[in-house]
């Protein structure tokens, strides 16, 4: 017996790891085809197109204008007909994860690949790390379906989403730590905070009064870094509220040209961005604000810029990106939240300087994670890809403590949401960061019972009894003509009634103070509704609050069980 439960404990991890080998494997074919195609859609715009467009006035280059618009023409038909191409594709990669059983389609990765090429390609100031965890995602979503078990499914397309993003950057453990972080909503971060904050303070006390590391001699810390503590919490702070303001500075941006596309035609939105970015971008064609903008990036880090320079680069990105953002143009928010933050971080640096020792490369990574850390909620993930970038833990104390403090600080702003959340909130998605994602995983649809046992509004209430009697019901709830919910009606609602009064209808009892939930809602949200209004039985209703099923305490608790269960996947 225990050697059959060993080769069946073996096989079944042999498949699981095979799976998860080819999940990589195709998620990382798919990043690998997607730079690939960025580059040569950056060299043909920039090298082939440019050079035929090139019109110089006092020494600015207006053919950099038409760069964006060009791409803006050529991704037009495909955002236009396919929304969820427009921005990262987290947020989808997120639904299609926790409400979709891990389905997200292969068709949506190719014109998400060549979207998104396009828009990067031709100037577009976005990232390619949303997109290819989108890629990613996509593609081993299709790969996924042929596996028995949802939570197989919602695995793999988690794999490829993690396979996406670490052959983007080329940090495979930042890219697990990504997939942790914001598919499954950073239930373990809220608990590494203070861990975090503990053990930097511990061994900064050990290595300013001790001056060296128990650890082989191949790295020396920059003492310098330790000493700059209190300046980090400070960028922390200010990281947190600015990453906080243009998360919601985006979304109303967006929110405007969603007006804008009701009243004009959606190709004049694309191309007013596009217009707006080549603008912006002509003023800065080889600073990082065209495109993905590690160029920037690293002339930053290396003390290149002025205090001025770094504040206007900052500034243009921003806005840049706002308005590719929210016109509809296809690309991730993670590049450019590594270039702002490392501007405004290294700006921070330099004011730091001028009155106490410091290290504009150390604050210029810290503002680079700290940024990020506030407007996605996901610090560990930059803690540790930015180690990994770099090659070096020289750092790590700056790193963590800038973006453990931003990620608190945008925390109480952000209330659980984050840049990748809102935008599923928006619609009628209800998660939050920071909680560990069992009910909220499970869509009210997936539990409910469709076979309803309801009750005219007209019927007597003795039918009520009848009904409660022959099916061990405890609640009912009450119809109208149009099979519109407008009551619930209970054991305690009819009992001790005399018969005179049952022979009454069902309206002059019933429970007109009562909630309901939608299909979409969560098993969260289900029980949330019952607790707070001690309601054994939830009504489903469609958008014209018809009845299609009921949910129950039980069906609720069944499902948690399950959802439990299934985190193992044998």
């Amino acid at each position: 017996m225990e050697n059959w439960n060993l080769r069946r404990y073996i096989r079944k991890w042999a498949i699981l790891l095979g799976i998860a080998a080819l999940a990589g494997l195709v998620g990382g074919l798919g990043a690998l085809v997607f730079r690939v195609l960025i580059d040569i859609f950056t060299r043909f715009f920039f090298s082939v197109i440019l050079s035929r467009i090139s019109y110089n006035v006092l020494g600015i280059n207006l053919g950099y204008i038409l760069l964006p618009v060009f791409g803006a023409i050529l991704i037009s038909p495909m955002v236009k007909r396919y929304p969820e191409l427009r921005g990262n594709g987290v947020p989808e990669v997120i639904e299609g994860i926790i409400f979709k059983s891990g389905k997200i389609g292969a068709k949506l990765a190719f014109l998400k690949t060549l979207a998104t090429a396009l828009s990067i390609g031709a100037g577009g100031p976005l990232g390619r790390e949303g997109p290819a965890a989108f890629i990613g995602a996509a593609l081993d979503s299709a790969l996924a379906e042929r596996l028995p078990k949802p939570q197989a499914r919602k695995l793999i397309t988690t794999c490829g989403l993690a396979a996406g993003i670490a052959g983007t950057f080329n940090t495979p453990l930042a890219g697990a730590m990504f997939a942790l972080e914001v598919i499954y909503m950073g239930a373990i971060t809220i608990n590494l905070v203070p861990i975090f904050v503990s053990a930097i303070i511990g061994n900064a006390i050990t290595l300013v009064v001790l001056h060296h590391p128990a650890r082989f001699p191949v790295l020396n810390p920059n003492i310098s870094v330790l000493l700059g503590i209190p300046f980090y919490f400070l960028l922390g702070v200010f990281l947190g509220v600015v990453g906080y303001a243009y998360t919601k500075a985006l979304y109303r941006a967006t929110d405007f040209f969603d007006g804008f596309s009701t009243r004009y035609p959606f190709e004049l939105r694309l191309l007013l961005g596009a217009v707006g970015i080549g603008i912006i971008g002509m003023f800065f064609p080889h600073d990082g604000v065209f495109g993905i903008g590690f160029n920037g990036i690293r002339d930053a880090i290396l003390g290149k810029f002025t205090l001025e320079m770094l504040l206007l680069l900052a500034i243009a990105k921003m806005t840049a990106t706002l308005l590719a953002i929210s016109s509809g143009f296809s690309g991730g928010i993670f590049a450019p939240s590594l270039f702002i933050g490392t501007m405004l971080g290294s700006a921070f640096g330099i004011v730091v300087s001028h009155f106490a020792p410091a290290n504009v490369e150390a604050y210029a990574l810290a503002g680079m994670a700290g940024f990020f850390a506030a407007a996605t909620q996901a610090p560990l993930t930059q803690i540790i890809m930015i180690t990994e970038m770099s090659g070096s833990y020289a750092y790590s104390p700056a790193v963590a403590l800038t973006s453990v403090v931003a990620f608190v600080t945008a925390r109480a702003f952000f209330k659980g949401s984050s840049v990748y959340t809102i935008k599923l909130e928006r619609k009628g998605i209800r998660i939050k960061t920071g909680r560990p994602l069992i009910l909220e995983t499970i869509a009210v649809h997936e539990i409910m019972s469709r076979k309803v046992v309801r009750i005219n509004a007209k019927r007597p209430l003795m039918e009520v009894e009848r009904i409660i009697a022959s099916t061990g019901h405890d609640f009912l709830p009450v119809v109208d003509d149009e099979n519109r919910v407008i009551g619930i009606i209970g054991v305690p609602d009819v009992l001790g009634k005399p018969l005179s009064l049952k022979k009454l209808p069902v309206e002059r009892f019933m429970r007109r103070d009562f909630e309901v939930v939608t299909p979409k809602e969560t098993a969260q949200d289900a029980l949330d509704k019952i607790l707070l209004n001690d309601q054994n039985l939830l009504p489903v209703v469609d958008e014209n609050g018809k009845l299609v099923g009921v949910v129950t305490k039980k069906d609720i608790y069944r499902a948690y069980y399950y959802a439990i269960e299934g985190i193992y996947l044998w």
